[in-house]
C-alpha cells in the first residue's frame, strides 16, 4: 500500500519515482488478477500479460512534476483487449482507496488521437504522455501519433489555445503584478511554461530558453511549498502563507518571495507574448504563387521596419554606436512596433557603454521613446528583459519587480513608473517643459528601492540620474524637486482645507514660489494617479487637486515659466558648408555642424509664405526641425533652423539652396511631394489626442499683432503644414519659436495681417480650424504673390 502521508514531503523527482513504481505494481496485479478472455474459434490467441496494454501518465505526472496533493492524470491504452474494463477497474479502485484524486481514461491509440485533434485541452495534456508500465511499444506509438496529430492540427488548435490563455488572463490577471497570484492560471504562470513547450512541439517556435525554464522551476518550487503548508490543492499564493514559504525557500522575507515570483512571471509572460507573435505570423495563410519579399522601410539611422518589427539596417554598427539602442527603441515605439528578438540580442551583446553625460542625441531619443505613450510600455519591457534598461539606468535594478503592498497599486514599482511615463505622455501639451514631465514621471518613485521615505531618498538619486542624462543644472534641480514633492498636491488636497490661506502659503513656500514647478507637479500627480488605479485618482480627487493648483497659481501671481534649454546656438554661426547667393534667386544657404546635429541658415528675398516653403524643403530632405527663428530686415529674410537628419545624412547646402529656389519658383510641388514621401515611408502617425491651439495676445511685441501657440504630435512636415495654414489664412509670420520635445511640438508663431489690422475673432476661428486640420495631416496651398510682406 502506498504511504500517501509521506508523499508531500518528497522532492518532485522522488515523488514521481514512488508513484511510478506503485502504479506499475497496480498494473501487474490487475493483469495477474484478471482472468484472460476465452479464445475465439478460428481467431488469434488472446493476448496475455501486459501485451497490448500500457499505463501512461499525462499532465503533471507525465512531466515528472506532481505537486503535493495533486491529481493523477492517467490513460490506460490498449489494442482491443476485451477485458480492458476489468483491468481498468482493478487499477482505478486502489488509487481511490489510497485517497488520491484521479483523472482517468481508457483509450485506443486512434481514440486518443481523435480526442486530441478536436479538444485543445486534451491535446495539450497528451503532449506530456510518458510511459509508466506495460507495453512500452504501445506507449511509444501513442506518443508518436499524438505529436503528429498536434503538428497537423496546429493551425486550428493553437488559436484556440491562445484565446483560452487570453481569456484566463482577463479573469485572473498577470502573475507579475498580483499581490496574491494564482501560480498556475495567472498569465505568466505555470500554464505558460506548458504552453511554450506545446508550441515548440508544433515546430512553430524554439524550445523555451534556459531563463524561461528557470522561471518555471521557481514557480514549481513555490507551489510545492504552498501545497505542503496548506495540506490541500491550492495554487493561489495567499498573503498569510508568503512569509513561511519565503523562509522555507531560503529568502529573507515575503517581499523577496513576491519579487522572485514576479520576475519569473514577467519572464514567462514576455517569452509567451513573443512566441504568440511568431505563431500568429507563421499561421497567416500566404497567397499562392511567388513568395513576396518583405519590404524594408528606413525609420531612423541604423534601424528599419521589416514586416511588423524593427530590425537593424544593413550598415548598422552596434558596437560603434552607443545611441543605437535608444534610437531603435524610439523608432519602434513611434511606429507602435517592437524590436525583433534577434535585434535585441545583438544590441545586448554588442552595444558599447553609454557616454556620461549622455550626448544630446541620446537624450533626445530617450525623450521620444517616453513620449510615445502606451506604445513605449512594451518596448521598455523588451529593453528591461534583455538587461539594456539597467545599463542606461543602473538604479533600475533596485526597483525591478519590487512589490507594492498598498491595495491601490496595480503594478510593481518599475512597471508603475513606466505606466506613469505613458500617462504623462498624454499630458505633455499641458506643460511648458514636457521633457521634464516625462523624465520626472519615470523617476518619481525611484527611491522605493532604498530604505527610508521614498520621496526624500529619491531626490538625490533622481538628481544623479538627471545629471548623467546631461540635463542642465537648473533642470536637474527641477527634476529632483519633482521627485521630492510628487505627493505634495494630492496629499494636501485630500488632507487639508484648501480654502485656508495658510494651506496655500505652505504649498507655495514648499515649491519655492515656482509656477513652472507647480505646473509640472500638477501633471505628475495626474499621471501618477492614473498609473496607480481608479481608486487612487478619482474625479473627486482630480477636482480637489485642480482647485488647489488654481489657488496656488493665484497666490504666485503667474510668474513666467523658465524657458527650456536653448536648441539654437546664439550668435552668428561660422558656416562650414555654404551655397553662395546667386544673382537671380538671391538665395544663400549655410550649414554648420553642431554637437547635436546641424544648424541651417537660409537667407533670401522676403515673400508671403517663405517660412512655410523653407520648412517644407527641410522636411522633404528628411531633416527634423528642433527649433527655428526667422527675422526680416527690409526685403531680406534670414531663417535659422536647428535640425537633425532623420537617417544620419548631413544636409548639403547646395542641394538645399536648389530646392529652396525651385520651391520659390513654383517648380517644386512641396505639398504633393511631402504627401508622397509620407505614403512611401509611413511617417510617424499623430496620436489621437487633438491639437491644442491658444492665443497669447497680451504678450505681443514688435510688429506682431498676435501670438498663436500650437501643441500637436510631432511628425515629418508638421512645421510646413502649420505655416502653410497660416499663410493660407492671410497671416504673415514675423518670427517664430519652434520647440520639439519628445513626441510633441510646441510651436509659437508671432503673426500679423499684412494690412496691419488686428486679428478679429472670426479670423481667429478660421486660423484655429486651419491649424487643427494641418496638425492632422492636411496640407493647404499657401496663397502666393503678396509682395514683400513678411512670411
Amino acid at each position: 500500500m502506498l504511504d500517501t502521508g509521506s508523499l508531500p514531503a518528497l522532492p518532485r523527482a522522488e515523488r514521481s519515482e514512488v508513484l511510478d513504481t506503485w502504479l506499475a505494481g497496480l498494473l501487474d496485479e490487475a493483469v495477474a488478477g484478471t482472468p484472460p478472455p476465452r479464445p475465439r474459434r478460428g481467431g488469434p490467441p488472446p493476448r496475455t500479460g501486459t501485451d497490448g496494454v500500457a499505463l501512461v501518465a499525462v499532465g503533471s505526472l507525465g512531466r515528472r512534476e506532481p505537486p503535493p496533493h495533486g491529481d493523477l492524470d492517467l490513460v490506460l491504452v490498449h489494442e482491443g483487449r476485451p477485458e480492458i474494463a476489468a483491468l481498468a477497474d482493478a487499477i482505478w479502485y486502489p488509487i481511490w482507496d489510497a485517497g488520491l484524486r484521479l483523472d482517468h481514461s481508457v483509450r485506443t491509440v486512434s481514440e486518443a488521437v481523435g480526442v486530441a485533434s478536436t479538444d485543445v485541452k486534451a491535446g495539450l495534456g497528451l503532449l506530456d504522455v510518458r510511459f509508466v508500465a506495460g507495453d512500452a511499444g504501445l506507449a511509444a506509438a501513442l506518443r508518436t501519433a499524438t505529436l503528429g496529430s498536434w503538428r497537423q492540427s496546429a493551425s486550428r488548435l493553437l488559436p484556440q489555445l491562445r484565446d483560452l490563455r487570453r481569456g484566463r488572463a482577463r479573469q485572473v490577471g498577470e502573475l507579475a503584478f498580483l499581490l496574491e497570484p494564482d501560480l498556475k492560471e495567472a498569465y505568466g504562470g505555470l500554464r505558460e511554461g506548458q504552453v511554450l513547450r506545446a508550441v515548440a512541439a508544433a515546430q512553430l517556435a524554439d524550445e523555451p530558453t534556459a531563463e524561461a525554464e528557470q522561471a518555471y522551476a521557481l514557480l514549481l518550487d513555490v507551489r510545492d511549498e504552498l501545497r505542503r503548508r496548506a495540506g490541500r490543492p491550492s495554487d493561489v499564493l495567499v498573503r498569510q502563507e508568503q512569509r513561511p514559504i519565503a523562509v522555507a525557500l531560503g529568502l529573507p522575507d515575503e517581499d523577496a518571495l513576491l519579487r522572485e515570483v514576479s520576475l519569473a512571471g514577467r519572464r514567462l509572460g514576455f517569452v509567451a507574448d513573443e512566441t504568440w507573435r511568431r505563431v500568429e505570423a507563421a499561421l497567416v495563410r500566404r497567397p499562392r504563387g511567388r513568395y513576396r519579399r518583405v519590404r524594408r522601410e528606413p525609420l531612423a539611422e541604423g534601424v528599419v521596419r521589416q514586416g511588423d518589427e524593427v530590425v537593424l539596417a544593413r550598415d548598422a554598427r552596434p558596437a560603434a554606436d552607443p545611441g543605437l539602442v535608444l534610437r531603435g527603441a524610439a523608432a519602434a515605439a513611434r511606429e507602435d512596433l517592437l524590436l525583433s528578438p534577434y535585434t535585441l540580442k545583438v544590441l545586448a551583446v554588442h552595444s558599447p557603454p553609454v557616454p556620461e553625460p549622455w550626448p544630446a542625441e541620446l537624450r533626445w531619443s530617450f525623450l521620444r521613446l517616453l513620449a510615445s505613450g502606451r506604445a513605449a510600455v512594451a518596448v521598455l519591457e523588451q529593453l528591461d528583459q534583455e538587461g539594456l534598461l539597467s545599463r542606461l539606468l543602473p538604479e533600475w535594478d533596485r526597483i525591478r519587480s519590487l512589490p507594492q503592498r498598498h491595495p491601490w497599486h496595480r503594478f510593481t514599482v518599475d512597471r508603475h513608473l513606466v505606466e506613469a511615463a505613458a500617462a504623462a505622455a498624454e499630458l505633455t501639451r499641458d506643460v511648458d517643459r514636457p521633457d521634464l514631465l516625462l523624465v520626472g514621471a519615470l523617476l518619481h518613485d525611484i527611491g522605493k528601492g532604498w530604505p527610508g521615505d521614498h520621496s526624500e531618498v529619491g531626490e538625490p538619486i533622481a538628481a544623479r540620474i538627471a545629471t548623467r542624462m546631461g540635463f542642465a543644472e537648473a533642470d536637474v534641480a527641477t527634476l529632483a524637486a519633482m521627485v521630492r514633492h510628487h505627493l505634495l498636491l494630492p496629499d494636501t488636497a485630500t488632507r487639508r482645507d484648501i480654502d485656508d490661506p495658510a494651506t496655500i502659503d505652505r504649498v507655495a513656500a514648499t515649491i519655492g514660489c515656482d509656477p513652472a514647478l507647480l505646473q509640472l507637479l500638477h501633471a505628475l500627480a495626474q499621471a501618477d494617479g492614473a498609473a496607480t488605479s481608479s481608486s487612487a485618482w478619482s474625479p473627486w480627487k482630480a477636482h480637489l487637486v485642480a482647485a488647489l493648483v488654481a489657488r496656488v497659481q493665484a497666490r504666485l501671481g503667474g510668474a513666467p515659466a523658465p524657458e527650456p534649454e536653448p536648441v539654437l546656438h546664439p550668435g552668428q554661426p561660422q558656416v562650414s558648408r555654404e551655397a553662395p547667393a546667386d544673382a537671380a534667386g538671391g538665395i544663400a544657404v549655410g550649414v554648420e555642424d553642431v554637437a547635436d546635429g546641424q544648424q541651417v541658415t537660409i537667407v533670401g528675398p522676403d515673400r508671403h509664405g517663405l517660412f512655410s516653403q523653407l520648412a517644407g524643403v527641410l522636411a522633404l530632405n528628411q531633416l527634423d526641425v528642433r527649433a527655428a527663428k526667422v527675422n526680416v530686415v527690409g526685403d531680406r529674410a534670414t531663417a535659422v533652423f536647428a535640425v537633425r537628419p532623420r537617417f544620419g545624412r548631413a544636409p548639403v547646402a547646395s542641394i538645399l539652396a536648389d530646392a529652396v529656389r525651385a520651391a520659390l519658383e513654383g517648380t517644386l510641388p512641396l505639398a504633393e511631394r511631402l504627401r508622397q514621401r509620407e505614403a512611401d515611408y509611413r511617417q510617424d502617425a499623430v496620436r489621437a489626442t487633438p491639437p491644442r491651439i491658444s492665443w497669447h495676445n497680451g504678450e505681443v511685441t514688435g510688429d506682431a499683432t498676435g501670438i498663436v501657440e500650437v501643441r500637436a504630435g510631432d511628425r515629418a512636415g508638421l512645421l510646413y503644414r502649420l505655416t502653410a495654414a497660416l499663410a493660407t489664412e492671410g497671416l504673415d509670420v514675423t518670427s517664430a519659436r519652434i520647440e520639439t520635445l519628445g513626441a510633441d511640438a510646441a510651436d509659437h508663431f508671432y503673426v500679423c495681417n499684412p494690412s496691419g489690422e488686428p486679428i478679429g475673432s472670426e479670423q481667429r476661428s478660421r486660423v484655429e480650424a486651419a491649424l487643427s486640420a494641418a496638425a492632422r495631416g492636411a496640407v493647404p496651398d499657401p496663397v502666393a504673390g503678396r509682395g514683400n510682406s513678411p512670411g
